[in-house]
C-alpha cells in the first residue's frame, strides 16, 4: 500500500504536534516533521515546550509524542530546498542522537531523510548516519531506517540516471527518493518508470503542475508513499495537493495497478470543475478510473509528443480524456494525421473535445476515437430560454473551437449565425468553412459593429470573463449597447466558472434572459462519462457538486 505522508515545517513542537494529529483525524498514514526553522545547530536553549529544553530535546519530544510514524527531515539551504543553515556535523549528531533514542518514553522517528549529496560529502557521514540507523537490540517497531534522497526544483536533473545508480549502491538506504520539478507531463512517465524498476520501496514525484500526475498516481505504480499538505498554505513544495484533495477528489485509497487513467488536456486547467465531477461519478457508478488535470502548453506539437506518449505507455492505461482551450482544434488536425475515427460532429466542426480509448481484451490500447459533445450540450442548453433555434438569429462572439461548433449546430438547425471576432478574417474564415455543411446562414462581422443589430441571442464562445483564466475579468460582449436594440434577447456565455460572469451579471440588470455556462458543461460532460463508462452518467450529483464548488469559490 503506498503511504500518504503530511509534511509539517516545525515552527515550535506544540503547533506541529497538533498538525500532526489533525493530519490523523484526515486519514494520514505518518508526517513528516522538516525541522529546518527549529534547528540551528548550536545546541541553543529554544522557547518551545515548558520547561526550557535544548534543540535535540524538543526534537525528540516531537518523534516521542508523535500520534503517528513520522520522518525528520532538516534540509539545508541551497539548490535542495532547505532552509537549514547550520554546520552539517550537527545535523548528523542531530540525527545520531534521534536514532538512539531509547531512553524511557523515547521514540525514535521511523525514518530520517538525507540528501545524497550530503551521504557522499564524506566518509564520516555516512559512518554516522550507519551508526543511528542500526541497533538490534532496539525492537523491530522501534528502528529508525534511512531514506536517501535527491532533488532537483530547476527540471529534470542532466544526470538523473546517475544518481539513482548512486542511491541504489547506498546499502543503508532502506528507501530512495527522487524529486524534480516536471517540465511536462512526459517527466510523469520516466518516474512511472523508475518506480517499476526499483530495486528497494522508492519515493518518485514530479513537482509543480505539471508533475500532480506523479503524486496521485502512485499507488497505481507501487510508489511508497506521496506527499499531501495539511492544508493550501502549508505545502513543503510546489504542486502538493492537499490530503483531503487527494482523499476526496481523487480518491487515493482506491487507485491500483488497474485503474484506468482519464483527465482534462488544455492550459489552463487548474479551474476546471471536471476532475471534481468525473471522479465523483465514478465512485458513484463504481467505475474503476481516476480523473486529473492534464496541462499541456499550447501548440499541436505539444498535444501531439505529449498525448502519442501518454497513449504508448505501457503501464498508463489511460483511457480517455477531455479536450479544452487551446487544443480542441489540435485534436482534430491529430486525429487526421494518425487516422483516429471521428464523429460527423468533430468532422465537420474540425474541433473536438473528446478522445475515447478503446482496449482490447487483454488491456491494450488499440484504438482511439474523437467526439465532440460540445455542440448539442450547447444548443440544448441555449434552447431553454430560446426555444427552437429555427428562424432565430444569433450572434457569436469568438473565431476558436466553442465558436465553430455553436455555429455549425446553432445554423445546422436553421438559425441565422453571425460570427464577431476581434479579427475579422479569422471570423469570414470560419463563416465560408460552416456554409456548405448547413441549412441556415452564417455570415462575418467585425466584433465593432456587434451593436448595430438586432439579435434574438448573444453567445460568448471567448475565455474572456473566466477565473483562474488567462484573460481579465470583464465582459466579452457590450450589453450596454446591445440591450436597446435587442430587449428580451438570451444572453449566454459559454463560461461556468465563476458561475456568474461579469457578462451574465451585465446581461441580468439589462433585464435581458441569461444562460450560464454550467447546464452545457454538465451535458456535455455526461455524454463523455456515459462514452467512457458505458454507464449512465449521474447528472444530478454532476450538477449538485458543481454548483457547491462553485458557490464556495
Amino acid at each position: 500500500m503506498t503511504l500518504l505522508c503530511v509534511p509539517i515545517f516545525v515552527a515550535d513542537v506544540h503547533s506541529a504536534l497538533r498538525d500532526a494529529h489533525a493530519a490523523k483525524d484526515l486519514g494520514a498514514d505518518l508526517v513528516e516533521f522538516r525541522i529546518d526553522d527549529i534547528f540551528s545547530g548550536t545546541d541553543a536553549v529554544t522557547p518551545v515546550g515548558e520547561p526550557p529544553q535544548s534543540e535535540a530535546a524538543s526534537i525528540l519530544q516531537l518523534t516521542s509524542d508523535s500520534p503517528l510514524p513520522c520522518i525528520v527531515t532538516c534540509r539545508p539551504a541551497g539548490p535542495e530546498g532547505g532552509h537549514y543553515d547550520g554546520p552539517d556535523d550537527a545535523r548528523i549528531s542531530l540525527y545520531e542522537r534521534l536514532g538512539t533514542a531509547f531512553g524511557s518514553g523515547e521514540q525514535p522517528p521511523r525514518y530520517i531523510d538525507l540528501e545524497l549529496s550530503t551521504w557522499q560529502r564524506s566518509a564520516n557521514i555516512q559512518q554516522k548516519i550507519k551508526l543511528a540507523i542500526q541497533h538490534p537490540e532496539q525492537l523491530r517497531d522501534l528502528s529508525t531506517s534511512l531514506i536517501l534522497s535527491s532533488h532537483d526544483f530547476q527540471g529534470r536533473p542532466a544526470d538523473l540516471s546517475r544518481r539513482i545508480l548512486a542511491m541504489r549502491s547506498v546499502a543503508a538506504a532502506k528507501v530512495l527518493k527522487v524529486a524534480f520539478l516536471a517540465r511536462s507531463l512526459r517527466d510523469n512517465l520516466e518516474l512511472f518508470d523508475l518506480l517499476a524498476d526499483r530495486d528497494r520501496p522508492t519515493i518518485a514525484l514530479g513537482m509543480g503542475e505539471f508533475g500532480l500526475m506523479s503524486r496521485v498516481l502512485a499507488p497505481k505504480f507501487g510508489g511508497f508513499l506521496t506527499f499531501a499538505s495539511l492544508r493550501d498554505t502549508s505545502a513543503t513544495a510546489p504542486g502538493q495537493p492537499t490530503i483531503d484533495e487527494l482523499l476526496t477528489q481523487y480518491r487515493f485509497r482506491s487507485i491500483h495497478p488497474s485503474t484506468a487513467v482519464y483527465g482534462v488536456v488544455g492550459h489552463p486547467v487548474s479551474h476546471s470543475l471536471s476532475p471534481l465531477i468525473h471522479n465523483a461519478g465514478f465512485d458513484a457508478v463504481g467505475h474503476d478510473g481516476v480523473y486529473l488535470p492534464l496541462p499541456i502548453v499550447p501548440g499541436f506539437e505539444s498535444l501531439k509528443a505529449t498525448l502519442l506518449e501518454l497513449l504508448n505507455h505501457p503501464a498508463l492505461t489511460l483511457r480517455g480524456l477531455s479536450v479544452t482551450l487551446p487544443h480542441k482544434e489540435n485534436l482534430v488536425r491529430l486525429a487526421r494525421e494518425q487516422g483516429w475515427p471521428m464523429d460527423p460532429a468533430s468532422t465537420a466542426i474540425g474541433s473536438a473535445n473528446t478522445l475515447v480509448v478503446e482496449p482490447d481484451q487483454a488491456g491494450r490500447a488499440v484504438q482511439m476515437r474523437v467526439l465532440n459533445t460540445d455542440a448539442r450540450a450547447l444548443v440544448d442548453s441555449l434552447a431553454s430560454e430560446l426555444g427552437s433555434p429555427l428562424g432565430k438569429a444569433v450572434a457569436i462572439v469568438g473565431a476558436g473551437g466553442v465558436a465553430r461548433a455553436a455555429a455549425m449546430e446553432l445554423a445546422a438547425a436553421g438559425a441565422s449565425v453571425t460570427l464577431l471576432n476581434r479579427t475579422p478574417d479569422r471570423a469570414r474564415q470560419l463563416a465560408e468553412a460552416i456554409t456548405p455543411f448547413v441549412q441556415g446562414t452564417v455570415a462575418a462581422a467585425p466584433l465593432s459593429e456587434l451593436g448595430l443589430h438586432r439579435f434574438d441571442a448573444y453567445i460568448n464562445c471567448t475565455p474572456l470573463g473566466m477565473k483562474d483564466g488567462t484573460a481579465p475579468a470583464a465582459s466579452a460582449i457590450p450589453v450596454s449597447e446591445i440591450a436597446p436594440r435587442s430587449p428580451g434577447a438570451v444572453v449566454m456565455d459559454t463560461i461556468y466558472n465563476p458561475l456568474e460572469t461579469p457578462l451574465l451579471a451585465a446581461a441580468r440588470a439589462a433585464g435581458l434572459r441569461t444562460v450560464s455556462g454550467l447546464p452545457m458543461f454538465i451535458a456535455q460532460a455526461a455524454a463523455q462519462f456515459s462514452v467512457w463508462t458505458r454507464k449512465p452518467a449521474p447528472v444530478a450529483l454532476f450538477e449538485r457538486i458543481a454548483r457547491e464548488r462553485l458557490a464556495s469559490s
